[in-house]
């Protein structure tokens, strides 16, 4: 069965391709304009067959899959790796039916809200609720929500998870519409006594996670279904928020309240190094079952259900969604190719595949546990070696639980022109400014590069991610809400707290000690590209140019937008007011995409 209706996914294309002004759930965010911008779809083609070719930074058109595991060798590391972290001898000594509700935790392992719920129950039911909000648009400026290729990962997402807890004994339960107008329905036809859920932390979750308690109060709920009881028998379904572990450190465990939390990231990270201590994964037994009887569980959605268009990628990397691939993904990157030792020198890359982990799109859904990372990375330290990069992808998960802890101290402030110092300076909101940049049609080699790899990958490495934020801010004057909304439509790492974190972070209206860090592009691109090949393979035009000229070939290239801040743009060597004002970027790097 359809997951919708052709006249209601016809009237989400349209919704995506011609966005009216967005109707916001968040009643404490400041009214603004909303600005509708022409929006490119994005789109993306999950099928298993596309081509895939060794990578290649001269060839114009290939695309490489992360991980670069064939499907069957997926599955085995998978299994290994819930066989080592399951366990045999758990009891249970629960009765009655729980609801697992899916959200930002797509996985089984080390998932606390699965254990929680099959422990207090004889039956478990899990559930996703494909909210229709989802396909909406972002606040102010009306672009697409959920773009295509983010989209795509999350099928994916959904695809593993069903398939990993069938393998368990159980299914998922595929709806769509509301979280609040599902689950209360669903907990009073099959009389839960609990509906298990992540906490969030943002005010569209924390919304969503309020109005389906409401649903839950007062619902009469038979202790089990069709059994003739009398009314003293009833009682109520209650929702139990978990924190989980979408946070390396778990929240009850800081040295200090989020209302006190430092507004340094140093200060945070030395004082939880020093005082707390991380969580061990939760055990998963390897069955799960039984299964609640349910004759229709859903299927799951393809891209043009989701009222989007698929489109092969052509070019760049391709992530594949869900946890069989994030758990082989982290075996092929620590195990298989040793990359970890290494990650350190090499995490400032932006070509390929491997100069950095790419955990974060599995980290963003909750296909993959950062204690698990956590864990491998201390396995790896004993059997292998400890050094400066397997500390460092340590402290880049820091980093993210920092901007989830901010989320929380700051609230939808971190959402507001002026972030949560509340800084008040005059942005410009230039339509065709914006659109250059959006497009990759700036004049500047290194910030189209890494526009179009956006665009067309869903993904950016950190170090793009902080000179194309610089650029938008600090050269072109634009609103930085514009930017971070564009990355909320095109990431498939997007989460809220790392994207608006470090977004109020690069615009100098979060928590950073200085406001004033400017990345030179002269400066970055003689220092991360010096041979012109990240430039070269997203801007082909450029590749019959000189290496030392191709992020500089002046009138070879369109006109600049914009004169630069700081530096002159058409020469490598003319790059001394790029490294003033921290231009070199060469620092402790905040909310790194690992």
């Amino acid at each position: 069965m359809a997951i919708l209706s052709s006249s209601f996914t016809f009237f989400l294309l349209r919704k995506l391709l011609h966005p009216s002004k967005p109707t916001s759930i968040i009643a404490s965010r400041t009214n603004q304009t909303h600005y509708n911008f022409p929006v490119s779809v994005l789109i993306m083609n999950s099928s298993s067959s596309t081509q895939l070719r060794s990578y290649s930074p001269s060839t114009s058109n290939t695309t490489y899959q992360v991980p670069g595991l064939d499907t069957d060798e997926i599955d085995r590391i998978a299994d290994q790796t819930f066989e080592r972290y399951a366990s045999k001898t758990m009891n249970r000594n629960g009765t009655g039916i729980a609801i697992v509700w899916f959200r930002n935790d797509l996985r089984v392992l080390d998932n606390e809200v699965l254990y929680k719920a099959w422990a207090s129950s004889e039956a478990v039911l899990p559930v996703y609720c494909l909210d229709p909000r989802l396909s909406g648009t972002t606040h102010y400026f009306g672009f697409p929500k959920t773009g295509a290729l983010r989209a795509q990962f999350l099928i994916d997402c959904l695809a593993d998870l069903k398939k990993n807890l069938i393998k368990r004994g159980l299914n998922l339960l595929i709806k769509y519409g509301k979280p609040e107008e599902i689950i209360p329905p669903l907990a009073k036809q099959f009389g839960a006594h609990t509906v298990f859920a992540q906490k969030e932390t943002c005010s569209e979750e924390v919304n969503v996670e309020r109005l389906v308690g409401k649903g839950l109060q007062g619902l009469e709920l038979l202790s089990f279904p069709g059994e003739c009881i009398s009314h003293n028998s009833l009682k109520n379904c209650k929702l139990q928020l978990i924190w989980s572990s979408c946070t390396m450190y778990h929240v009850d465990d800081l040295p200090f309240n989020t209302s006190s939390l430092p507004d340094v990231y140093t200060q945070f990270r030395k004082s939880v190094e020093a005082n707390c201590g991380i969580q061990s994964c939760i055990p998963i037994p390897m069955f799960l079952g039984p299964p609640v009887s349910l004759d229709d569980w859903g299927c799951v959605p393809s891209i043009n259900q989701l009222g989007l268009l698929p489109q092969k990628v052509t070019k760049g990397m391709r992530l594949v969604g869900g946890e069989s691939a994030a758990l082989s993904r982290v075996h092929e990157y620590f195990w298989k190719k040793d990359l970890l030792r290494i990650y350190k020198e090499t995490r400032n890359g932006m070509l390929g595949s491997d100069y950095s982990t790419k955990f974060s799109p599995w980290l963003a859904s909750g296909s993959l546990s950062p204690r698990f990372i956590y864990e491998e990375v201390k396995r790896y330290e004993r059997e292998r070696l400890a050094n400066n990069s397997t500390y460092w992808v340590l402290f880049e998960l820091i980093w993210r639980d920092y901007f989830k802890f901010i989320s929380i101290k700051y609230g939808n402030s971190i959402f507001h022109l002026g972030g949560p110092r509340k800084v008040e300076q005059r942005w410009s909101q230039d339509q065709k400014l914006f659109e250059s940049w959006r497009d990759g049609c700036t004049g500047y080699p290194l910030i189209d590069a890494n526009m179009k790899e956006l665009s067309t990958t869903g993904f950016m490495s950190n170090r793009g991610r902080q000179i194309v934020c610089s650029f938008l801010v600090r050269d072109m004057g634009i609103d930085w809400r514009m930017g971070a909304e564009w990355f909320e439509t095109c990431l498939l790492d997007y989460d809220p707290c790392s994207n608006y974190g470090n977004w109020t972070y690069g615009a100098g209206v979060g928590n950073d000690p200085r406001e004033d860090r400017y990345f030179g592009i002269p400066k970055q691109a003689q220092t991360y590209d010096p041979e012109g090949k990240y430039v070269a393979y997203w801007l082909p035009q450029l590749q019959s140019l000189p290496n030392d000229k191709r992020n500089f070939p002046g009138k070879s290239y369109i006109q600049q937008i914009v004169p630069l801040k700081f530096g002159n743009p058409n020469m490598a060597s003319s790059s001394r007011g790029a490294s003033s004002s921290s231009g070199s970027g060469r620092r402790k790097t905040r909310g790194r995409k690992i």
